[in-house]
């Protein structure tokens, strides 16, 4: 009975565990989230774990967008839209970014 409770378990937390390992490139590279021109990304495939992931990355990218706009004088918004150019620029092949038309663009 227990060892049957602990193969079970194993088998759950072997099943769990790409959920936990999403990350940002991961993510790209597998099409779900891509970056969009104004500095943050968006879900491409909607789950709640890519749901989970965009919110965390954004929250973060707002803050540092927030502290480099009070360190240079310059709003947020441009913050975001120079880290977009650099970010997008950089992407790896077949990565996602949206362009100007709000159309999704493979790099």
């Amino acid at each position: 009975m227990q060892l049957r409770f602990l193969t079970i378990l194993a088998l759950l937390l072997m099943l769990a565990l790409p959920a936990y390992a999403l990350d940002l490139h991961d993510a790209r590279n597998a099409g779900l989230i891509g970056e969009t021109p104004e500095g943050y990304v968006e879900a491409i495939r909607k789950g709640e774990e890519v749901i989970a992931l965009v919110n965390e990355i954004n929250d973060k990218r707002e803050q540092e967008y927030i502290r480099i706009s009070k360190e240079n004088g310059q709003p947020v918004a441009v913050v975001g839209k120079i880290a977009a150019e650099k970010i997008i620029n950089n992407l790896e092949p077949g990565n996602y970014y949206q362009g100007p038309d709000g159309e999704w663009k493979k790099r």
